[in-house]
């Protein structure tokens, strides 16, 4: 294996992104399970020569370049276009503002999915939209993919990504999900097997946590639209706001069971099990926190 030095000697290329090549997620002990928070300092990296930490000054990485490290595969350009500019991540928003109170329009799926038919996973508060960029890319085949995100940039620059990659099975729409989910899923053709909510805005003031995105309307709407079966993946790095969404979903035990496995605690999840970390599971996780997650799955009411 090349060592870092001498790929740093022959290439102008930053040390993150020369790390990113030599060493893949893959070949990591851990997996796609949650490595240590440490595991991946420069000078952790135990196969590599002593001289790679001279090299890199012996900087750590951090949460941003994890990310990248996780996502690598994906090899999605960083240049965004003017129209789409700086998008930032964490930028907080009003979801009851009179701007975000008009539905999303409904699309035509045939022009934004190459088979409508088959089975949708839905994440509310998609992101920048590389969690669901990955499923798409593994399961190219038998599931559709759906973001919805309120922040405008954001979808505009995942659209971009999704005609990059080539993809015909994800799409992003900028949308309020609180009055969009129903009309828009409800329109589409084939059924809804999956939703997602991970790690929304927390809105930690007492006066604004009706601005939380799981509320009583949108939980009736996401169960009364999926398919017995189907499943509801929520999860939080904010204990409140995780309890939040269990109790409102606990309390629909008629239609909904908590998934309960041996990788629990306290019931909570103790792994991801979608295969991927979200890139604020990724941040919140360097920083030491503890991810609650609940997995749900509607029952067959007879």
């Amino acid at each position: 294996m090349v060592s870092l030095c001498q790929a740093c000697s022959s290439t102008s290329t930053t040390p993150l992104l020369v790390a990113k090549r030599v060493f893949s997620l893959a070949s990591s002990p851990f997996g796609h399970k949650n490595p240590p928070r440490h595991y991946y300092s420069f000078r952790g990296f135990n196969s590599v020569s002593a001289s790679t930490s001279v090299c890199l000054d012996s900087k750590e990485v951090r949460s941003n370049g994890l990310v990248e490290l996780e996502y690598a595969e994906l090899n999605l350009k960083y240049k965004i276009s003017e129209e789409v500019g700086h998008a930032r991540i964490r930028q907080h928003v009003n979801p009851l503002s009179s701007s975000f109170s008009t539905p999303a329009p409904v699309p035509a799926w045939d022009g934004v999915y190459k088979d409508p038919s088959l089975p949708l996973m839905v994440d509310i508060g998609s992101g920048s939209g590389r969690f669901l960029l990955w499923l798409a890319k593994k399961n190219t085949d038998s599931r559709n993919y759906l973001g919805l995100e309120i922040r405008q940039k954001l979808v505009k620059r995942a659209n971009l990504w999704v005609n990059e990659l080539g993809l015909s099975n994800v799409h992003f729409i900028f949308a309020n999900a609180m009055v969009s989910f129903e009309p828009l899923i409800s329109s589409y053709p084939g059924p809804l097997d999956f939703v997602s909510i991970l790690c929304p805005d927390p809105h930690f003031k007492k006066r604004h946590q009706k601005r939380r995105v799981l509320q009583k309307p949108l939980v009736t709407s996401i169960i009364q639209n999926l398919k017995p079966g189907g499943k509801i993946f929520i999860q939080s790095d904010v204990l409140e706001v995780a309890q939040d969404m269990r109790d409102q979903l606990d309390k629909e035990s008629n239609v909904l069971q908590h998934v309960d496995t041996v990788d629990t605690e306290e019931g909570w999840l103790m792994e991801n099990p979608m295969g991927i970390r979200t890139e604020r599971e990724i941040h919140a996780e360097f920083e030491g926190a503890r991810i609650y997650r609940r997995l749900y799955h509607k029952i067959q009411v007879t």
